[in-house]
């Protein structure tokens, strides 16, 4: 293929050098990233073979300034895979991903380069670094290191094999997983077998199975066709079949399954820690987390159950008896797949609400236009949106960011229904970072947030529930973290941060929607045009500690599970199932169910970059109730204390330790107290 032919040879001739999304075709792709892979490697060599005394400007910035074209096609590629993830961009991932493995190791195991960069860290103490050029110099030196680079020959060619499989490993994880869940469907022919579901779920349900040139009802795995299916079906073996089908992807001994891939990556993890020095990955992990070590991970792990599991224990007793009373069976037995439902009519009958009460008052357009309104009282933030700005698929919208100087902060492109070729869950998305270069230009960046949200239906546009405005402005907080970064250096920007920190950006906007005044000022009756009544906001609110205990637990659990699985200290060739079910039992509520198994289907932990990190949660969970107390103190809209937290925390990226910046904003190290607080338990 001809280079100006190929959209990424051409420059990005759009508004804000935006990528031409509506020219990049998947053939594309592999020509863009072999000549990024040959840039990169001409970039390093000039580096490494510089006969001039090495220095922080000719090593260590030169390095985290070369690679700037693969990082283009990467954020491109990467950045919508799982939006967008058909069987050819599959295949364009398992060509990639060994090469993109090989171009880390063509810098970190380079000899010569890692020398530079030593006598570099070295002599680190010079007065002309600022914090942030020091942190950048710790960075890439530990980078190196916990690369391979201190390894004996032998060594760096087992890390560097080892690294290779495990990128593929993953790839094929979720490969594995996307098409297992799509391929589930449960198709109702019998009205009566929906019985309890709302109407309009029944219509959403009854417009997949037309698109699917089926006659009925049509429910997959998907969140906004799983969730409410077991919050709401009547039918219990519906609901059994439903969650079944749910807990043993990537487990049914078919093409699909992932329980060997699971033990591979464990045992490849564990390879690479003990090759690193470590007696497992976990160690290896930590070690430059906010946590530091396992035993952190597991205090804040035992805090967290001493506080919240009584309480659990009682939720669950307290469902029992009700749902033994709904069904007049003194030895009913409440099961995984019983819980959601029972649970969410006890809250309608505490509380008169539950999540389908909320979705009239919550259509995405509305809740879009007072999210980006919040980010305006607090940050002075515009959102335009921008047509010309090319998009991957016709459900995007792209918005331009502006600060309130009108000065352009970024990219917003905002995904938000579900579809086949998309991954479930929510997620934001770097599809070009923000740094300054050499000539002092602040390159702003583009980011993505896609979540799975039903499609509007010719009755109705998409409604929301009060859960699913939680998970919007979860990752808005992410989009918000990238956006309004203001860093020198790429690899540090955004949500270029520690695991158990990134989520605390995304997770303190989440509190806003417990405030009365903010879904008072959101929620507007798509129908009628009037407010959200005062009293089922009220209702809402009480009812947002509804289970707490329980939802606490089970974070916990899978905390647990992670940390089980990657302090593992010799290889593992035992019964996933087992393994699971014993690794978090201390946490366990509900009765186990045999033959499931979730590690299979656990992407956090086995391709998403939180191995050894999903406790990050709940540790960002005390940080976000830390840091929010200040802003109930001082006022939820209080734009002093936005403003302080815009420029010790959203705006710093990984410039500086996040434990230095948390203090920063919140004047003391933080504290469980308002978590618990928030969770109306007593410390």
């Amino acid at each position: 293929m001809m280079k100006n032919k190929n959209p990424f040879f051409d420059g990005y001739a759009t508004a804000y050098a935006a990528i031409p999304f509506d020219k990049i075709k998947n053939e594309h792709y592999i020509p863009a990233f072999e000549e990024g892979f040959r840039l990169l490697r001409e970039e390093v060599d000039k580096i490494a073979g510089n006969p001039e005394k090495p220095t922080f400007e000719n090593t260590i910035v030169a390095l985290e300034r070369s690679g700037a074209f693969l990082r283009h096609v990467s954020g491109a590629f990467f950045g919508i895979f799982g939006a967008v993830t058909d069987d050819e961009k599959m295949a364009i991932a398992q060509t990639i991903s060994p090469k993109m493995s090989e171009s880390q190791h063509y810098i970190f195991l380079n000899k010569p380069l890692f020398k530079r960069v030593k006598e570099v860290y070295r002599n680190m103490d010079s007065p002309d670094l600022s914090v942030e050029d020091t942190r950048l110099l710790e960075n890439t030196y530990k980078g190196f290191i916990d690369s391979g680079a201190g390894l004996k020959e032998k060594e760096r060619k087992m890390y560097k094999k080892i690294s290779t499989e495990l990128s593929l490993l993953s790839l094929d994880f979720d490969n594995n997983v996307l098409k297992e869940e799509n391929r589930f469907e449960l198709l109702l022919t019998n009205k009566k077998e929906l019985s309890g579901l709302p109407s309009d779920i029944q219509r959403t349900a009854a417009s997949a199975a037309k698109e699917r040139g089926q006659k009925g009802w049509l429910f997959t795995l998907s969140a906004p066709s799983y969730v409410p299916f077991m919050r709401y079906a009547d039918n219990r073996e519906l609901r059994k079949k439903m969650y079944l089908a749910k807990m043993t992807v990537g487990s049914q001994d078919n093409d699909f399954d992932n329980k060997e891939i699971v033990r591979k990556i464990v045992n490849k993890r564990l390879e690479i820690a003990r090759l690193l020095g470590f007696t497992n990955y976990a160690s290896y992990v930590l070690k430059d987390k906010m946590a530091k070590d396992r035993k952190q991970v597991y205090r804040l792990l035992r805090q967290l159950l001493k506080y919240y599991k009584p309480l659990a224990e009682n939720e669950y007793k307290t469902l029992c008896e009700f749902a033994s009373g709904q069904e007049k069976d003194e030895v009913f037995v409440l099961m995984p797949w019983d819980w959601n439902y029972y649970a969410e009519k006890l809250k309608k009958r505490q509380f008169n609400v539950n999540d389908e009460m909320t979705r009239p008052y919550f259509e995405l357009e509305r809740v879009k236009k007072e999210i980006f309104g919040l980010a305006a009282d607090l940050y002075g933030l515009t959102f335009e949106e921008n047509p010309k700005i090319p998009v991957y698929h016709k459900d995007v919208t792209v918005y331009n960011v502006l600060d309130s100087d009108k000065s352009m902060l970024g990219i917003l492109y905002t995904d938000f229904f579900s579809r086949d070729t998309k991954q479930s869950g929510a997620w934001m998305s770097d599809v070009k970072g923000q740094y300054v270069d050499d000539q002092n230009i602040d390159h702003r960046p583009c980011v993505m947030i896609s979540m799975n949200f039903q499609r509007p239906v010719k009755e109705q546009p998409s409604l929301l529930t009060y859960s699913e405005v939680k998970t919007f402005l979860h990752e808005f907080g992410h989009a918000l973290h990238g956006l309004l970064s203001k860093c020198k250096y790429e690899s540090m920007s955004g949500t270029n941060v520690k695991h158990d920190f990134v989520e605390l950006p995304s997770q303190i906007m989440e509190n806003w929607l417990d405030e009365q005044a903010f879904p008072d000022r959101i929620g507007v009756h798509f129908k009628t045009g009037k407010k959200i009544p005062e009293k089922l906001v009220k209702n809402i609110i009480e009812a947002s500690d509804f289970n707490v205990g329980y939802a606490c637990c089970r974070q916990v659990s899978f905390g647990l599970l992670d940390m089980a699985w990657h302090t593992l200290e010799s290889p593992f060739d035992g019964s996933i199932e087992r393994f699971e079910k014993k690794a978090w039992k201390k946490a366990s509520i509900l009765p186990e169910v045999n033959n499931t198994i979730m590690s299979c289907s656990f992407g956090h932990l086995f391709s998403g970059g939180y191995a050894a990190g999903y406790y990050g949660y709940k540790w960002a969970e005390v940080l976000d109730a830390d840091a929010f107390s200040l802003f109930k103190k001082n006022g939820i809209f209080d734009k002093r204390t936005a403003r302080s937290f815009r420029e010790n925390i959203l705006s710093k990226g990984d410039s500086e330790d996040p434990n230095v910046l948390f203090q920063k904003f919140r004047g003391r190290k933080p504290s469980i107290k308002a978590l618990l607080q928030r969770n109306g338990i007593r410390s």
